[in-house]
């Protein structure tokens, strides 16, 4: 059984960051990055936010570079995926399907997913009209028409900032009542960009290259109609990637896994010697940049456990 100071799991912008510092403190980190490697930064075509890069770089080009960069210092990556672990404090064992790691500290990196409507073009037209992170994408869509898929707090919120930029949003919700809070309904329904299409469904994207509009349907009338925007936006939630790690490591009802167990190891677990970084703790922020910065903090939290232990 191979053994290891440190095995991070997850390769995205937190993963990837933890593998370059704690490469750097010479700790050969072992870098499980899956076979579907790189986090939601693959499906991203331009990111303008990331700090360092003057003109926009792709979000696969960016990954890349991360890992090179960890690859220089010594990360060592293994493109398959964890299908068992056993964490505790006295043991932290991975397996890849028969094969068996033991590490002494693990760096938990595996995002969250964000949750799609399950369209047929949806997919397609990821970066090219449809995004899941108005934050991220907002800007591309200066003078433009655009829908928010939701009836959450996060579709209220995303909405609003997404009138900085668009001309007119449209927030889609499947029932003839929001879930979201009353203060964020009344934000969102003051603001004379936002307009509210109720009791329907999006039920097809349309466009070939980019997207031109929507199909919607009616949940109670069953009518259809087209509606013509330029972007969509999905904010009906994120699913983080904890399957593997549940009734092992203490989580909050969404399934993130809670940190700051520890007061001076900010991304400790409820296991010693086991962090967790970015968006698969992170429920809020959801940008690469505070992934990274989640990362670099797992990685000198990892590296002190390990001169103490």
């Amino acid at each position: 059984m191979e053994q290891r100071d440190v095995i991070i799991i997850g390769a995205g912008p937190a993963g990837l960051t933890a593998a370059i510092y704690t490469a750097r403190a010479n700790l050969k980190p072992l870098v499980f990055e899956g076979y579907q490697s790189g986090g939601q930064l693959m499906t991203t075509l331009e990111v303008e936010n990331y700090p360092g890069f003057k003109n926009a770089i792709t979000g696969p080009d960016l990954i890349a570079q991360m890992r090179s960069q960890a690859e220089k210092f010594g990360a060592e990556f293994i493109t398959a995926d964890i299908t068992k672990v056993e964490l505790s404090a006295n043991k932290k064992i991975i397996w890849q399907e028969n094969k068996k790691y033991y590490a002494k500290s693990v760096i938990i990196s595996t995002g969250a997913t964000a949750n799609l409507l399950g369209l047929k073009n949806e997919k397609r037209l990821m970066g090219r009209g449809v995004s899941a992170c108005a934050t991220c994408d907002g800007f591309f869509f200066q003078d433009k028409v655009v829908c928010v898929a939701g009836g959450g707090d996060s579709a209220m919120e995303e909405s609003i900032f997404l009138t900085r930029y668009a001309s007119k949003v449209y927030i889609i919700h499947r029932r003839d009542k929001f879930r979201a809070s009353k203060i964020m309904i009344q934000k969102a329904a003051d603001n004379p960009k936002i307009e509210f299409i109720m009791d329907s469904v999006i039920d097809d994207i349309l466009g070939d290259e980019h997207v031109t509009g929507v199909r919607l349907k009616n949940k109670k009338t069953s009518n259809i109609s087209e509606l013509s925007v330029d972007g969509v936006f999905m904010a009906i939630g994120h699913t983080p990637q904890t399957k593997l790690f549940k009734e092992q490591i203490e989580m909050d009802k969404n399934g993130y896994i809670i940190t700051c167990i520890d007061k001076f190891q900010q991304s400790a677990t409820s296991i010693p010697g086991v962090f967790a970084c970015g968006d698969v703790q992170d429920p809020h922020y959801k940008q690469a940049i505070t992934a990274a910065g989640k990362g670099c903090t797992a990685a000198l939290d990892a590296e002190k456990y390990l001169e103490k232990n």
